[in-house]
């Protein structure tokens, strides 16, 4: 049967439009475990309708005893895995199947000094952490890295090659199905980050910016600005939008974030949403990630 030479035209128009439109975002993430405030997977809301990233905080490089002291890449756990176990990921993955979990590297502090990225030498780093991550992944059946160094000892290129070679490697070993990295409005830190981009953004799934490092007076014009910039900053990347439950920086949902992700969203920019953190939103009963999720499941 053949069909009119119009017909045929309109038909490969409508695909050609299908395949470029937008595809609706709907990535919810949050992390959890680093304050130690008992909070479990199974305390947090998850709406069905999304994708949702639990991140694991943190995943450090260091040691606690005799001294705390910098180990070259030999990760330990320093999330609450009491609450948090294998078993934990084992269980909320099984009853969500939209639902996976992910590790952060680094973070702020550990036992209240600077978590620093300090390796002795690239190729050392990289094999000490391709291993030591690789068995915590496997023992906890998870899915994706994040990376969160906030201070450094070590020059953007030395970040960069580290990094990029950390996640390609986890990737190609199978160990790890995505990445994140979670920079923020700092010249120190997105010196860093701009340097792991430039060469390794093609493997970076996720840019977490910190946008609640921002001043807590921002405005939804200058969240909406802020966003565009760091947009511009990772060209190319999937760069969500966050808060922090605390409510101590940035554009809070009380003050106009939700209001700034539904201009985005109009706008088909919206990546998704991720919130620090799961241990400061137990205490008020995570009404905030209900809307984030509602928000996002919601077509524009």
């Amino acid at each position: 049967m053949e069909f009119p030479t119009c017909f045929t035209i309109l038909i490969l128009n409508s695909l050609f439009f299908f395949l470029l439109a937008p595809t609706h975002a709907n990535l919810f993430r949050e992390y959890i475990g680093a304050e130690f405030k008992g909070v479990k997977f199974s305390d947090v809301p998850i709406n069905p309708n999304v994708d949702f990233h639990f991140i694991l905080s943190f995943a450090i490089d260091y040691n606690t005893s005799p001294t705390i002291s910098a180990t070259n890449g030999n990760f330990n756990i320093f999330w609450d895995n009491t609450n948090l176990s294998p078993s934990q990921v084992s269980s909320i993955k099984t009853n969500n199947p939209k639902v996976k979990v992910a590790l952060s590297l680094g973070g702020d502090t550990v036992s209240d000094s600077p978590a620093y990225f300090d390796p002795s030498s690239v190729d050392s780093w990289v094999s000490n952490a391709v291993s030591s991550l690789t068995k915590i992944i496997q023992d906890y059946n998870l899915d994706g890295i994040d990376i969160d160094y906030e201070h450094f000892k070590a020059d953007p290129s030395t970040f960069a090659e580290s990094i990029g070679r950390l996640i390609k490697t986890l990737k190609n070993n199978g160990v790890i199905s995505f990445a994140s990295i979670a920079p923020f409005d700092n010249e120190d830190v997105q010196s860093r980050y701009l340097a792991l981009w430039k060469s390794y953004g093609d493997i970076i799934d996720y840019v977490n910016f910190q946008f609640y490092a921002y001043d807590k007076s921002t405005t939804v014009s200058q969240f909406i600005d802020y966003f565009n910039k760091q947009s511009s900053n990772y060209n190319g990347g999937k760069v969500l939008v966050s808060f922090n439950s605390d409510g101590s920086g940035g554009l809070t949902p009380d003050n106009g974030f939700f209001d700034a992700c539904r201009m985005l969203k109009t706008q088909q920019k919206l990546n998704g949403i991720f919130v620090w953190s799961a241990d400061d939103s137990k205490a008020n009963g995570f009404p905030y990630e209900k809307q984030s999720q509602d928000l996002l499941a919601t077509a524009n």
